[in-house]
């Protein structure tokens, strides 16, 4: 009777890496993902929806899921930013301060946000309005 290879009938989930980042940073970031959620995910989120955007983001939520409101993807990155170690952090920082500048050019700030309650106040990128 034929025997399966040792390991055949076990299936390992694999979670898409992150271009740009060394092992030891996608490593990091995948051990976060229990407590903070998909950091890979939410980066590739952010990364389209800034690039799709012409001259403004539509910061309006026209998607009714979370999933694809930029404000709550860049939440989910500012936690793991603050989670990872620092080189890993670091690594992810790079990547994240590009698009945070393309964000800045295609936003306004928004001088009421403080007044909306304390998680505006906190994230800059809740600060800001569609430049229309």
């Amino acid at each position: 009777m034929a025997r399966n290879a040792p390991g055949a009938g076990r299936v390992t989930p694999r979670t898409p890496t992150i271009d740009g980042l060394s092992s030891r940073a996608n490593a990091a970031i995948q051990a976060l993902r229990p407590r903070i959620g998909d950091v890979g995910g939410a980066l590739r989120t952010y990364r389209r929806e800034i690039r799709q955007a012409g001259r403004w983001i539509d910061l309006a939520g026209q998607c009714p899921s979370p999933s694809c409101d930029i404000t709550f993807q860049r939440d989910i990155l500012e936690a793991a930013l603050h989670a990872l170690p620092r080189d890993a952090a670091r690594e992810l920082r790079r990547l994240v301060a590009a698009l945070d500048e393309e964000f800045l050019r295609k936003t306004l700030p928004d001088p009421w946000a403080a007044a909306r309650g304390p998680r505006h106040a906190r994230a800059w990128w809740r600060q800001r309005l569609e430049d229309r």
